[in-house]
């Protein structure tokens, strides 16, 4: 009997997205980094939030806009506390958030992300099939990073390990939309500690 091992990989951010952006004080393109505040203005029952980024360098701040003249009425209690008391874990959330960055045309540093992997799932099936693992990672901040790479990461290889694996079909790489992909791995030509 054979079987079949699916493990199922996350890639989670460490940190906020750094932004490059022109400073009008520094007068050249710099880094604006997470203050991890927000700036709320309240102006009858509309209402306007903002993630606060600051110039690495001269403190200039970018204002990223979460909220824009949206009815107070539609934002919970909670959110809004949150704003209001500039909860850093929330600030952190939307500072990762991918689609508040392409809403406000802020340009990503994606060389300056930390990120990790992180096991989500691990399943064994017994059966009548080629003994083979399954290795899936989910991007879903949609990294800028190459599928070969994040596999030999994850198997502690080098990416030339990993193209010479591929080459040989002791593996096979598949990508699914840009923040899927998945790795058939022969287990039976290649022995997988982790």
């Amino acid at each position: 009997m054979s079987y079949l091992k699916k493990i199922e990989y996350e890639i989670v951010l460490k940190d906020s997205f750094w932004v490059i952006r022109n400073c009008p004080k520094c007068n050249r393109k710099t880094y604006f980094t997470n203050t991890k505040r927000f700036r709320v203005n309240a102006n009858g029952n509309k209402l306007d939030a903002w993630l606060i980024y600051q110039c690495e360098e001269c403190k200039h701040t970018l204002k990223i806009a979460i909220y824009e003249r949206q009815k107070v009425s539609s934002i919970s209690k909670k959110e809004y506390q949150y704003f209001l008391n500039n909860d850093e874990q929330f600030a952190e959330m939307y500072g990762k958030n991918v689609q508040l960055f392409r809403k406000n045309k802020a340009t990503i540093d994606f060389e300056k992300v930390h990120y990790d992997f992180v096991k989500r799932n691990e399943i064994i099936e017994y059966g009548d099939f080629k003994e083979q693992i399954i290795i899936v990672v989910n991007n879903p901040f949609q990294l800028k990073i190459r599928p070969e790479k994040q596999i030999a990461e994850i198997l502690g290889l080098s990416r030339s390990e990993i193209k010479n694996l591929l080459d040989k079909g002791k593996m096979e790489l598949k990508t699914k939309l840009p923040q899927f992909i998945s790795i058939s791995i022969n287990s039976c030509q290649f022995h997988m500690d982790k």
